[in-house]
């Protein structure tokens, strides 16, 4: 009951700008919203409905322009994106790729190591992350039984937290490298273009291009250290690499509709990677979009949802489904996520028309008395070690228009503090509450919250240091940032 008395108490009583009522009133908003997020008193896909009914009422924005935001071709990429991954998972293809790429790692302690976190990272980049780490942890439990079995399971306790941590971690490090991969990244993408609609559209190439770099570096680091803290030290004794096969033949052989899944799931990547033409500073790859009389009007939601209605067209050779999808599968869409989206879009909308982002960011002036890299590797930490505790859709929704507005009042580009907050926002390591994969790896009863708090502290800083040193340097590349020059696309919102 506090939380509405304070926004009542802000409304009624406080004007942060005398000139501008709506400053106040959206403040009082976005703390309702917030705390409530951060508490979770109410559903988060509830308390996401808030602007639908108090912007109207308050005067911030109309009825249509409020509920317009919750739906737009960000959702429709992840509508489609999820159909094609619960395609995926509906014919075990997820399975049979995972194992796989185990096969091709081989079979010493790093290698085994290499080998789930690659797997869980390859799929979690594709499909939600929960589901990869739900689908991997029997197929490692199982294989921690096999090592048990040969060389004792005192022998390989050590080994098996490592195994478990580094499964937990590459879910969460492996979903920043696409657009699809985390629900953080698509939150970025289109609160970037309700404040900046005349920037280079962050498109789901320009995003992999960058992020890709960004999650290997630290997939790197976070297998180099694993492996170093938990290797076996004595008594290892290789697993047959027959085991990975014999849990290949218990899925038999592949079938039509795995096969069927495996060409939509490429030809969507293709899709999303090619759409656009890319510029590669030598010649220039020209999109099939270009093809299309309005090239612009084609986005990476188009791509998703063709794959994902031929998925409804094709019949399925099996007497258990008529086609390859079905909508009773599509129903299994998280929808309270997609709600999620919606009122994080909104409360951005909000703060840009009420003008609460460049209120706040004039009151961060101070900042620019910083060098860039210190001033991003606070906003890396701080989003990392906010999510610990918080959903990190909703801390990415509500942090990153306060970054748009304070990137407006400094004159500084916008992306410099909008893309290190995103990818922080996906690696929180310590917690089992931070992250579903953390928390279903914790349910395994094999490893304890110390041992995780522990390493995933030093992993924090780690991936903190390096989305901020790979922001600076990686990020003039692809985006074109220099930290002298304001662009000319953020100035209309001045």
């Amino acid at each position: 009951m506090v939380t509405p008395l304070v926004s009542m108490w802000l409304i009624f009583f406080v004007k942060l700008d005398a000139d501008n009522p709506l400053v106040s009133y959206t403040l009082a908003v976005a703390l309702l919203m917030a705390v409530w997020w951060i508490t979770e008193i109410v559903p988060l896909a509830i308390t996401a409905l808030l602007p639908v009914v108090l912007f109207p009422m308050l005067g911030i924005m109309d009825g249509n322009s409020v509920s317009a935001t919750y739906f737009n071709h960000v959702i429709f990429l992840f509508i489609g994106g999820f159909i094609i991954a619960l395609a995926m998972q509906r014919w075990n293809l997820h399975r049979r790729i995972a194992l796989h790429i185990l096969m091709f790692t081989g079979v010493s302690p790093g290698r085994i190591l290499l080998g789930f976190m690659l797997a869980t990272a390859f799929l979690s980049m594709w499909i939600s992350n929960t589901a990869t780490a739900m689908m991997m942890i029997p197929i490692l439990l199982s294989i921690i039984s096999k090592l048990e079995e040969l060389i004792g399971r005192r022998n390989v306790a050590g080994y098996t937290t490592g195994l478990l941590l580094g499964v937990a971690y590459s879910a969460s490090i492996g979903g920043i490298a696409t657009l699809v991969g985390t629900p953080p990244n698509l939150s970025f993408s289109r609160i970037f273009q309700i404040y900046f609609p005349q920037a280079p559209e962050i498109s789901f190439a320009s995003w992999f291009v960058f992020a890709l770099p960004v999650s290997i570096v630290i997939f790197g680091f976070t297998w180099a250290y694993l492996y170093l803290i938990f290797k076996p030290r004595t008594g290892w004794m290789d697993i047959d690499r027959n085991v990975f096969r014999q849990q290949l033949g218990l899925l038999g052989k592949t079938a039509y509709e795995e096969k069927v899944v495996f060409v939509a799931f490429v030809l969507v990547a293709v899709l999303w990677l090619f759409r656009a033409d890319i510029d590669t500073g030598l010649f220039v790859i020209h999109g099939w979009s270009g093809i299309f009389p309005e090239s612009k009007y084609i986005n990476d939601g188009t791509s998703a949802i063709l794959v994902a209605i031929l998925l409804f067209t094709i019949p399925a050779r099996t007497a258990a489904a008529s086609r390859i999808m079905e909508w009773k599968v599509a129903r299994k869409i998280p929808w309270n996520i997609i709600l999620l989206f919606g009122g994080g879009f909104a409360l951005a909308s909000g703060f840009k028309e009420s003008g609460l982002s460049v209120w706040i960011g004039s009151q961060m002036m101070w900042v620019t008395n910083y060098h860039p890299l210190v001033i991003i590797l606070t906003i890396a930490l701080l989003m990392t070690f906010l999510t610990e505790l918080t959903s990190n859709t909703a801390t990415t929704e509500m942090i990153l228009p306060i970054l748009a507005g304070m990137a407006i009042t400094t004159e500084t580009n916008p992306l410099l503090f909008m893309l290190p907050a995103t990818l922080s926002g996906s690696m929180a390591f310590m917690l089992p509450v931070a992250t579903p994969p953390n928390a279903i790896v914790f349910g395994t009863n094999h490893i304890t919250v110390r041992q995780m708090a522990i390493n995933g502290l030093a992993l924090n800083f780690a991936g903190a240091i390096i989305i901020t040193l790979m922001t600076y340097w990686l990020g003039s590349l692809v985006f074109g940032i220099d930290i002298n020059i304001f662009p000319q696309w953020a100035q209309v919102n001045k």
